[in-house]
């Protein structure tokens, strides 16, 4: 029997070799995976000329990891996973992520992972720490109100309306305190900073409220894992679940959160069915308050429409839709004249 090939490792750039890309697209499909758009580098393992495993890494969340067939029960997983977190630390991420198939845990966990919360049989998050959610919610405890009605907002405010200042106004009536967290990943048309400071300033006048910048533990439909889940409907439910159940076990307890509001859905499906699915996992412990969206010249407020109106500098119909605060964000941000 001819002896193994030595293993040489590669540091691959996603957007620089077309080639190489579709050599890791064919390795993964082997391993019934696809590829993540957000994935920026590749650690490759390579056999002689032949590609024999990958690990892709999104800033600090590592997705894709394949093995050649022939090459499995070699330990490459683990040699791969060890590089790959190497790089991740040299470009200076030491918290690291992964979601994978509930069936890989036992493999993970052998090199260094601890599961945080999982989906069924579609999906488990893991961290390279055993204690980084716990810290997370430390960390909040110091946010704590004493009070008997604590409520929470989770929302994106891509950019801050009318509707999403609504929303808040309401909550904050019915609680004696709020704590609303602006979704942090830089998924969105505004950056993270800018959606933070447009809630910040919108909800400023309201006494009773603190205004959280969100974790990865509040996680983004745009930016959840979904290399290894085929179908657009496990895709929805796994992050639905993981997000949902990591705010229920653990965000909710550290802060006495009692209730959540959301607004209506009158456009969006798969928020609709997040919606839904809050229900469903939420209802034993904190109360899912829906309060109806509020209407502007007859139609419901819509961030996205404030985005199709910005992108044609419309700001006069804009300005019946957003507070004056969102506007003045707005106008000084974006060079075209006030109608």
């Amino acid at each position: 029997m001819q002896p193994r090939p030595s293993i040489d490792f590669r540091i691959a750039e996603v957007s620089s070799n077309p080639r190489r890309r579709e050599n890791i697209r064919a390795l993964l499909a082997d391993s019934g995976l696809g590829m993540d758009s957000d994935i920026t580098t590749f650690v490759e393992a390579w056999a002689d000329d032949r590609l024999v495993g990958c690990a892709g890494l999104a800033a600090n969340v590592i997705k894709c990891v394949a093995i050649d067939e022939q090459w499995r029960g070699e330990n490459l997983s683990a040699r791969l996973l060890a590089e790959v977190e190497h790089l991740a630390l040299a470009r200076g991420h030491f918290h690291l992520f992964l979601c994978t198939r509930p069936c890989n845990r036992e493999r993970f966990q052998h090199n260094g992972f601890w599961p945080v919360v999982q989906s069924g049989q579609n999906a488990i998050l893991m961290e390279n720490t055993p204690s980084g959610i716990q810290r997370y919610c430390r960390t909040l405890q110091a946010s704590r109100v004493a009070g008997q009605r604590i409520g929470a907002i989770v929302m994106n405010a891509n950019p801050f309306t009318l509707g999403h200042r609504y929303l808040v106004e309401q909550a904050a009536a019915r609680c004696d305190w709020l704590h609303v967290f602006v979704v942090r990943e830089d998924a969105s048309f505004f950056p993270f900073s800018a959606r933070l400071h447009m809630v910040q300033a919108g909800v400023a006048h309201l006494p009773n409220i603190t205004v959280h910048p969100g974790s990865q533990y509040i996680i983004s439909r745009a930016t959840f894992p979904a290399y290894f889940l085929k179908e657009t409907g496990k895709v929805q439910q796994a992050w639905s679940e993981i997000d949902l159940l990591l705010f229920r076990n653990h965000i909710a307890p550290a802060l006495g959160i009692t209730q959540r509001f959301i607004g209506s859905e009158p456009f969006c499906e798969i928020t609709r069915q997040y919606n839904h699915t809050m229900h469903q996992l939420l209802a034993d412990t904190v109360e899912v308050v829906e309060i109806p969206r509020i209407k502007t010249t007859g139609n419901a407020i819509s961030a996205s429409e404030v985005r199709r109106l910005l992108k044609t500098h419309q700001f006069s119909r804009i300005r019946e839709m957003v507070p004056d605060t969102t506007f003045a964000h707005l106008t000084s941000h974006y060079s075209a004249e006030v109608a």
